[in-house]
């Protein structure tokens, strides 16, 4: 293996195939690394315009024992984007086409480095939209968001990135290319190998381009924010207005207390009715029309009030005045202000078990010391939940195990996830040893060491 510095190799693969930019230390030194500091790391960043560009990249990285690290929008949690000196950060930023929109299948084609803003933003004329979607839609790449098999506001609906994608290209460890550029939802032709690379996290290979399912835009909306006493109230409403005829349930997101009580954004709303210690909980529909919309969720909340403990709320007047309620949910990173790099934690339970595993949490965390506290926030009705401690991070080690000890007691048994929708990356790589069965960490390593043999693919970080 030759040991490149940035620069030389830089140079060396400036020039490999006419399809394919290079940018060396200099070219990125002013650039933002993204979600973390190290993303940048390698110094070298290739970003091919073509499949068989990226391809060419690929082979000369193998012949040369060069890793690769793949990279989309950057926005990752988990730092499964972070590169170092010696590799080659293989980038989709210029596999950026929306090639073609389908209405009459409702399929989309799009390279892996196209936005789902900018997706989204195309499929509205034709009167459509994706069937997921997410906070940060103006930085998430169709590419990343299968890597991690994101998640989002609509999985309780829809599922996860898994269930959108229905073929898809995809370059080898080898620089061979993997094509299933499937349309169709029915395929029973032996095992569905694309899986391989939807949440594996850039271990399997480079993805370059997409076809996915799209569904209908339901424009005409109405948003309330609502006070309630517990996740099983804020479910009970879900489940109410999910059955509703003629309004579809576009969202039910979750904030526990101390999230709303520290939320400086809440005080530009007159919150007087909201008692205190009460959650809040984030509900949109959408109907034919505007009215239908708005109408069906006033008649729905009189009706519910009483049955499901609702403490109060607030209806949206005005689409600005909805998209101010949905800041409240979206800039979720407030906290970073008083508790510098708090540790954050992504897990899933089924939805029932949200409350005693919350009480569970919040309880082990104040036994770990004084002033130990979380922020809790998430997508209530498919029982996902951002977790993020109130207090400055990194942690001392054995405290850090302490505390991931409580946030995941129990999360596998209830059967979910210790990773919702952020992945693996390189900061739950313990996690990931201690709660994923041996059996399926082997086969994972088996077919990782018949792939890339070199394990030269997003090295260090899926321990596989």
């Amino acid at each position: 293996m030759i040991d490149y510095t940035p620069a030389a190799l830089t140079e060396a693969l400036t020039g490999l195939h006419a399809d394919l930019r290079v940018l060396g230390p200099e070219a990125l030194a002013g650039r933002h690394p993204g979600e973390h500091e190290h993303n940048l790391g390698a110094g070298v960043m290739a970003q091919p315009a073509s499949t068989e560009a990226a391809a060419a990249l690929i082979a000369w990285c193998r012949e040369n024992r060069v890793a690769i690290v793949p990279q989309g929008g950057s926005s990752g949690l988990v730092g499964g984007g972070v590169s170092r000196a010696g590799e080659v950060i293989l980038s989709s930023a210029r596999l950026n086409s929306i090639l073609a929109i389908r209405p009459d299948e409702s399929t989309v084609e799009v390279e892996a480095g196209v936005t789902l803003e900018a997706l989204q933003a195309a499929l509205r004329p034709h009167g459509l939209t994706t069937g997921i979607d997410l906070g940060s839609r103006g930085s998430a790449t169709i590419g990343g968001m299968l890597a991690t098999n994101a998640g989002g506001i609509l999985a309780f609906r829809n599922g996860v990135m898994r269930h959108q994608i229905l073929g898809l290209e995809a370059v080898l460890p080898s620089g061979e290319i993997f094509s299933d550029m499937t349309r169709v939802v029915k395929v029973s032709a032996g095992p569905d190998l694309k899986q391989l690379f939807i949440g594996g996290e850039g271990a399997f290979g480079f993805v370059t381009r997409v076809v996915m399912t799209v569904e209908r835009l339901r424009p005409h909306r109405a948003t309330a924010l609502l006070g309630v006493v517990d996740a099983a109230s804020a479910l009970s409403v879900a489940a109410h207005l999910n059955q509703l005829g003629g309004v579809t349930l576009e969202a039910a997101e979750m904030m526990w207390p101390r999230y709303v009580q520290d939320h400086a954004a809440l005080k530009a709303f007159d919150l007087d009715w909201l008692d205190e210690g009460a959650a809040m909980l984030l509900v949109e529909v959408s109907a034919e029309t505007q009215e239908r919309a708005t109408l069906a969720l006033e008649e729905a909340l009189a009706e519910l009030w009483e049955p499901a403990g609702l403490r109060g709320g607030i209806l949206a007047q005005s689409s600005e005045q909805a998209r101010r309620f949905w800041d409240l949910r979206e800039d979720s990173g407030f906290y970073f202000g008083e508790f510098p790099n708090a540790p954050s934690f992504d897990i899933s339970v089924p939805p029932s078990e949200l409350d005693d595993y919350v009480a569970g949490l919040l309880g082990g965390l104040r036994q770990i010391g004084s002033g130990y506290d979380a922020y809790v926030y998430g997508h209530v009705a498919d029982g996902n939940l951002h977790i993020a401690l109130a207090t400055a991070g990194p942690l001392p080690t054995e405290i850090k195990h302490a505390v991931e000890h409580v946030v995941y007691a129990g999360v596998t048994a209830r059967g979910g996830s210790f990773s919702a929708e952020h992945g693996v990356g390189l900061e739950k790589r313990d996690a990931y040893e201690e709660h994923v069965p041996a059996a399926k960490r082997l086969l994972a390593r088996q077919i990782k060491a018949l792939l890339d043999p070199q394990g030269l693919f997003n090295p260090g970080k899926v321990p596989f």
